[in-house]
């Protein structure tokens, strides 16, 4: 019997599909109420997570996603997001890879 690390997994707001944290994008509010990108995952309080992909920004957004996983009244702004995957989506797809031999969790 092998033993393999426990990977954290999360469930992306956009296409609610389940991946390893690292292969997802992590938002939070900040102080002020505004929805930003936390890509080092320290911010404190409720975030919620999301693949850097256009195609799930959108959905997200479509279903009203974002104000639902934090617990608003209403939707936030999504520009900072959408600007973010759109600057560093790929490369933060490229560089955020799961670990050999925990793709398939």
């Amino acid at each position: 019997m092998v033993n393999t690390p426990h990977v954290p997994e999360r469930t992306c707001i956009g296409c609610r599909g389940k991946a390893p944290r690292a292969q997802l994008l992590r938002l939070a509010l900040t102080d002020s109420g505004e929805l930003t990108v936390d890509a080092r995952a320290l911010m404190p309080g409720r975030g919620a997570w999301i693949h850097p992909d256009p195609a799930c920004v959108d959905l997200a957004e479509r279903r009203r996603a974002f104000g639902r996983a934090l617990r608003l009244r209403g939707s936030p702004d999504v520009a900072p997001v959408r600007d973010w995957v759109g600057l560093h989506g790929a490369d933060y797809s490229r560089t955020h890879r799961p670990r050999p031999g925990t793709a398939d969790r």
